[in-house]
């Protein structure tokens, strides 16, 4: 009696899962979408997460604080938990104002990540991809610019649409991945396994 060696499952591979993979691309694209019709509720919803978000932070923290009584950082654990709580709930309580702070958040932080692009752009001399860093840091210095000149009439309006241009590439990437998968699988000669 000959013993059959027992076969090992398959793990997941792009050439196999691309086809859901493409699907989950489609649904996340779709709320990207989504997102960018609807760029103040995206915005409201994004606060209103946050302020959600920071107020369990700080149960965390305050929890924390009792249970390792003793611990030198216990004062510092209240204190983030206060900040935490506080910060939280007045996101939760006027989501607007939350949503103009947040909107200037996300100016400062363009900024300042288009001056550091910018920098290391510089820095990179006759490396590849230089002009790619330069082009990013410049786009974000832009975006910044535009943000800031509307300021405030756009807060209602900028973060949900950038969260939601955000949500839209990421779900583009994805499907473009798996064509990729899907032009592997269409290659792959029958009952032959591709090697890498």
């Amino acid at each position: 009696m000959t013993e059959t060696p027992t076969e090992v499952p398959e793990g997941y591979s792009l050439e196999h899962g691309w086809r859901t993979l493409a699907l989950a691309g489609g649904a996340v694209g779709l709320v990207g979408i989504l997102a960018i019709a609807l760029p103040f509720v995206t915005g409201l919803s994004v606060t209103i997460g946050l302020g959600a978000l920071l107020v369990v932070a700080g149960i965390v923290h305050g929890v924390h604080t009792f249970t390792a009584r003793g611990w030198r950082g216990s004062l510092w654990q209240a204190a983030l938990a206060v900040v935490s709580v506080v910060a939280g709930l007045m996101l939760l309580v006027n989501p607007l104002v939350g949503l103009a702070t947040l909107t200037i958040l996300l100016v400062a932080y363009l900024l300042v990540d288009g001056l550091a692009e910018l920098w290391m752009a510089v820095r990179m001399a006759d490396q590849p991809g230089r002009a790619a860093i330069a082009l990013s840091g410049l786009v974000s210095l832009v975006l910044a610019g535009l943000i800031w000149a509307g300021f405030p009439t756009n807060a209602t309006w900028a973060l949900g649409l950038l969260v939601g241009v955000g949500i839209l590439v990421t779900g583009v990437s994805m499907v473009t991945v798996a064509y990729t998968g899907r032009k592997l699988e269409a290659g792959a000669p029958a009952g032959e396994p591709r090697r890498a």
